[in-house]
């Protein structure tokens, strides 16, 4: 492997794990010797600097981080804030829809319900906040489950789940796709009357 390689390693490293990460770890990782890790770290936080990249390499208690430089912080909170209050999208309110009055369900239910892949949805949710994890079901695999969170009830301006407007029984023949279809317009009508359903 060439010097260049190796530095790629290591920042790559650095970026993917984005909390402190010791020497010790990133030598494991990269199959690096400890010694070798802090040469190269010194040689690319140099480059940062030669470069004037926005990134710089901190130390904190023995570990390393790569971080953005502290004039840039206005931009990456517009940016951050910006994202946070996008607008939910229909596939989004869709699953919202579905844990909300099912939870905690497993990624395999919720698509069930949907018919569709809702892996990135999901993952988009609980970055946002509005879902987590809601722990494992003992079942082979022990999948995931998810739930609401108290962001979830904030953004729609709901006290607690028992707020949830009622799905209407239909005599207890609703189906699946049926519940999501009604789970969703509910949760829309509340949002609508609610006024902002931005993420915080």
């Amino acid at each position: 492997m060439k010097f260049n390689e190796y530095l790629c390693v290591i920042e790559a490293i650095l970026f993917a794990v984005g909390d402190p990460i010791t020497p010790d770890k990133i030598a494991e990782a990269s199959g690096i010797e400890v010694d070798t890790v802090a040469k190269l770290i010194d040689q690319l936080e140099r480059r940062y600097n030669v470069q004037e990249s926005a990134l710089k390499i901190i130390r904190l208690d023995g570990a390393y981080q790569i971080v953005t430089r502290e004039e840039y912080a206005p931009y990456i909170k517009k940016a951050l804030e910006n994202k946070r209050q996008a607008k939910l999208s229909p596939a989004a309110m869709e699953v919202l829809a579905v844990v909300a009055y099912n939870q905690p369900v497993t990624k395999a239910f919720v698509e069930q319900v949907r018919g569709s892949d809702s892996s990135g949805v999901i993952n988009t949710l609980c970055e946002r906040g509005l879902l987590c994890e809601a722990g494992r079901l003992e079942l082979p695999g022990r999948p995931l489950t998810y739930k609401t969170t108290d962001a979830f009830l904030r953004c729609f301006k709901l006290e607690s789940l028992k707020q949830l407007p009622p799905l209407p029984d239909n005599d207890g023949q609703m189906d699946l796709s049926q519940l999501a279809e009604a789970a969703e317009a509910e949760l829309n009508d509340t949002a609508k009357t609610s006024g902002d359903i931005d993420a915080e």
